[in-house]
């Protein structure tokens, strides 16, 4: 006679931020070919193949910004964490002699250290040195957008950040992705400076400068500008970043899910994905938000896939 197994359960770890084990099973249960069915008819997910993720989202922001031009209209972009291939959209604007004067571009987040005292332009790993070298910088002269024009959270305008975009009208489109606990920008789960009574006045939150997860922290220590080597020590412990009332006051959203480690099957976003798309909508998973707005988004093929054990490739 077999013995039945003992069963054997158990709670997340104390610092993971969303602990409901019976949403976190259905999630983690949903298949590639049903992650796009969803209740909102206006929060649109795609799957897209991996190698194709970085070229429409190359030539969307492209497409937007000549059809904006071209027709003398201003847009207002919130921009995402920028990084070389940036190098490709400004290639494009020189290439089809695209006049940015009236584009305002404002990036959503950036390092504070743990006085929250924000990374300065200068500061070699900051968003804001990344985006003018890899991006404004590479446009020529006379068709870039005045400096004035291309702004990122400081010391100085951390304040009045949300008011700045506001002022303009709103963004016209806001680029996103989730971080591994579930991050929009930097709005982390469980932030002490984004804590409210409800999701009500959560959603009402504009920018601040917060403390960062541990999840992101371990996640960016993997990044190249970081030497991806699991250096904790290397990402500052705070950061400044927009809130979620300008996502939700943004016109269009485009939400990109397509982050593996160096190009590989393993990814930490697999479940994350799921969760933001198909979980709870909750603080605990800023991300989630999103459910509930018009929102484009694309998955790659890599964070589609089905989450299931792979013992060929051990523990």
């Amino acid at each position: 006679m077999k013995t039945k197994p003992a069963p054997f359960s158990y709670a997340p770890a104390q610092f993971v931020p969303f602990r409901d084990l019976k949403a976190i099973a259905r999630v983690r249960k949903i298949k590639k070919e049903n992650i796009t069915k969803h209740a909102n008819p206006e929060f649109k997910i795609s799957v897209i193949p991996d190698a194709d993720v970085e070229f429409l989202w190359m030539t969307e922001m492209f497409h937007r910004i000549k059809t904006a031009m071209d027709a003398g209209q201003p847009l207002v972009m919130i921009m995402p964490n920028p990084w070389p291939n940036y190098v490709k959209l400004a290639y494009l604007i020189n290439k089809f002699r695209v006049d940015c004067r009236r584009l305002y571009t404002f990036n959503m987040d950036e390092y504070a250290n743990e006085k929250g005292e924000i990374a300065p332009e200068s500061w070699e790993f900051g968003f804001m040195h990344a985006f003018k070298k890899y991006f404004w910088s590479r446009i020529d002269a006379k068709l870039r957008p005045p400096e004035k024009n291309v702004q990122g959270p400081t010391n100085k305008n951390i304040k009045s950040y949300g008011k700045m975009i506001a002022d303009l009208g709103g963004a016209d489109i806001v680029y996103s992705g989730p971080g591994w606990a579930g991050h929009l920008a930097f709005i982390d789960p469980c932030a002490p400076e984004f804590e409210a009574a409800s999701l009500a006045e959560w959603k009402q939150m504009g920018p601040r400068v917060c403390t960062l997860h541990p999840l992101t922290i371990a996640q960016n220590s993997l990044h190249g500008s970081f030497g991806m080597s699991g250096d904790l020590a290397a990402v500052p412990p705070m950061a400044a970043t927009i809130g979620p009332a300008e996502v939700i006051a943004a016109k269009n959203r485009i939400d990109i899910h397509a982050i593996t480690i160096d190009g590989s099957f393993a990814s930490w976003q697999r479940l994350t994905t799921r969760l933001c798309l198909h979980g709870p909508v909750t603080p605990l998973v800023p991300q989630s938000i999103l459910q509930t707005l018009r929102t484009d988004v694309w998955v790659s093929e890599s964070a589609a896939a089905n989450i299931e054990p792979r013992w060929d490739k051990g523990y």
